[in-house]
């Protein structure tokens, strides 16, 4: 029968030895190799096991960090959290032409990394509804009496106020611009309206308002800001985490030294307001654009990195916005009808009887032209066509290739990979009375506005009492749809010279339950430096607690590992004493004999 037998010589030597009882002579021979190979097979399993483990973990939560951050994009419509003291505010408000519009924003705490932007998001009562606030008329209808204006804003501050907790109001940045309804004013009139809002505002309210705070923005601005604000809410500002991204190589100006940068491609976006229209899209470093038609801007905290650097082909067109287009329509047909009538001895327009027929409004609507005192009366005839063909000169295109409206240059834009949003007119033409914002179709859209404005009055008229049209469209956007959806298909097409096959264009008005507007992209723009206070804050704390997070999650695979390792050694260094201890002298074996045949250990001493 066969036996274990155990001995151990400590601490000058020990001596580990093995006899398998009961099994074939074979396994004794290689026992050694058994245990060694079921030792490393251990140790190699576990620390395989180990790094699978940390992989998966962190794999996983890097994807969930990615679901996560769409899903805020996505869902964001939960109350915010006005007690959470890491919560930040910021307030700007929109004096367009026709009314001032105030929005509130809020953003947690910056994450500490400088490659990623503040979270800003709209501020939500607590019925999840955005905190957004608009009254009219527009601000510039006080050029006259600017002493007014502070008391014609209050309550869009009031409003704001009571949303922004109080504890937060004197570090929440409040900042109100003005567009084009102000940019038409001389500039001592609105220099008059921003005083006012200056002196007045800081002994009312505790907000943080410098004199840089108000201010008459151009239209290149405005155009980068809706840019960034929808590429914000994209989420093409964010790094490229896997393959499924569409990504561009880009050069950034000034550092001709280093490697291009890979990122996702931003999307175009195209702004029809009721005085200008604007068009922005991110052009590449080796398209030559005057200086007036370009914005490089870095969106980043650190003025030394370039990841968020960006060269945006930005123009816009005052008097080509849906209304201002009406108006000098308007005024070429009061110009022109009584020139004729002048030469031909007519009496056309001059009564209710004789009007004159415009193409451009719903069939069989009466409408009235007031100039200099006198009236020119008008009926709609409903024709798609000959109102596009009549409005074609007001799009002033020069013969010259790449060129926009009013002859100004328009770099190249790649249809085919490239991507735009149409905002304000491009959304209401399309969606209001024709139900068909999103993905646009130019012959779906025509087909629709044809038939809209080849139907009669009476019948548009049935159909806005019954409810058919969208809950915030009026007998205004009704009156003048036929018009506004030719004027945005001319801008469109002829003007910025998009094919009639386009298929990348989407009209909105949100995106991922979110209003888009410029002033996202204003506020994201004018807090861009706020991080680094918290990213300095953040690599303090990361410096000291580096190691220690470090042995809390990976500490006991680093223990298991190194014990298999300690006792792997422990176990070679037995098999070679073994090795040594068959080696030794003859007596020594004698002395085991005896110690087997069960001799008294005083005998085996004298023996030796």
């Amino acid at each position: 029968m066969g036996r274990i037998g155990i001995s151990c010589l400590f601490p000058a030597s020990w001596h580990f030895s093995i006899s398998p009882v009961g099994c074939p002579r074979i396994l004794n021979t290689n026992l050694r190799q058994i245990i060694v190979i079921s030792v490393l097979a251990a140790a190699v399993s576990l620390l395989y096991f180990s790094v699978v483990i940390i992989r998966n973990k962190y794999g996983r939560l890097s994807r969930d960090k990615k679901f996560h951050r769409y899903l805020a994009r996505v869902t964001d419509i939960e109350a915010t959290d006005t007690n959470n003291p890491n919560v930040n505010y910021g307030i700007v408000v929109d004096c367009g032409s026709s009314g001032s519009r105030i929005f509130v924003y809020c953003w947690p705490r910056h994450n500490g990394n400088p490659h990623d932007l503040l979270d800003i998001r709209q501020m939500r009562d607590k019925n999840r509804k955005p905190v957004v606030m608009k009254i009219k008329p527009g601000i510039s209808e006080f050029a006259t009496s600017p002493e007014k204006v502070s008391d014609y804003i209050s309550p869009l501050l009031n409003f704001a106020a009571e949303h922004v907790p109080r504890a937060k109001h004197k570090e929440t940045p409040l900042y109100i611009l003005c567009t084009a309804g102000m940019r038409i004013l001389p500039e001592s009139q609105q220099k008059a309206i921003l005083e006012d809002l200056l002196t007045d505002i800081p002994v009312h309210f505790d907000f943080l308002f410098s004199d840089s705070h108000a201010e008459v923005i151009s239209g290149k601005q405005e155009g980068v800001y809706a840019w960034i604000g929808i590429n914000f809410v994209l989420g093409r500002f964010e790094h490229i985490e896997d393959d499924e991204e569409a990504v561009v190589e880009v050069n950034i100006p000034g550092s001709e030294s280093r490697e291009a940068i890979l990122r996702k491609r931003t999307a175009g976006i195209l702004d029809m307001g009721g005085v200008s229209t604007q068009i922005a899209y991110e052009v590449p470093k080796t398209e030559e654009v005057a200086k007036n038609l370009l914005a490089e801007f870095n969106l980043g905290c650190d003025v030394h990195q370039t990841e968020h650097v960006y060269r945006v082909y930005v123009a816009t067109f005052l008097g080509f916005g849906g209304n201002a287009a009406r108006q000098r329509y308007e005024d070429r047909i009061f110009a022109s009808t009584v020139q004729k009538n002048r030469l031909l001895g007519k009496q056309t327009g001059l009564a209710p009887d004789t009007p004159y027929l415009d193409p451009c409004l719903p069939l069989d609507i009466k409408d009235e032209i007031q100039q200099n005192g006198q009236t020119m009366y008008l009926r709609g005839t409903g024709d798609f066509d000959l109102c596009r063909e009549t409005i074609q000169p007001f799009m002033n295109k020069t013969n010259e290739t790449q060129t926009s409206l009013n002859g100004v240059y328009q770099p190249p834009i790649h249809f085919q990979n490239s991507e735009f949003y149409g905002f304000s007119e491009f959304y209401y033409c399309t969606e209001d009375v024709l139900r068909m914002g999103g993905d646009y179709n130019a012959a779906t859209f025509t087909k629709a506005a044809k038939d809209y404005c080849a139907t009669k009055w009476s019948i548009l008229r049935e159909r806005f009492d019954r409810g058919l049209y969208a809950s915030h469209a009026d007998l205004h956007r009704l009156k003048y749809q036929c018009f506004k959806s030719a004027w945005m298909f001319e801008v469109f097409h002829r003007g910025f010279s998009f094919p009639v096959n386009y298929k990348n264009l989407k009209t909105a008005l949100q995106v991922y339950d979110k209003e888009v507007q410029w002033t996202l992209g204003a506020i994201l723009y004018r807090t861009r430096f706020l991080p680094l206070r918290d990213i300095q804050q953040e690599t303090f704390r990361a410096s000291h607690a580096h190691w220690r997070g470090f042995s809390f999650v990976y500490n006991h695979y680093l223990f298991s590992g190194c014990f298999l390792v300690v006792v792997l050694s422990i176990l070679l260094y037995l098999l070679r004493l073994r090795r040594i201890h068959r080696r030794t002298p003859r007596s020594a074996s004698t002395a085991a004999l005896w110690l087997e045949e069960g001799l008294p250990s005083q005998k085996i001493a004298g023996a030796l």
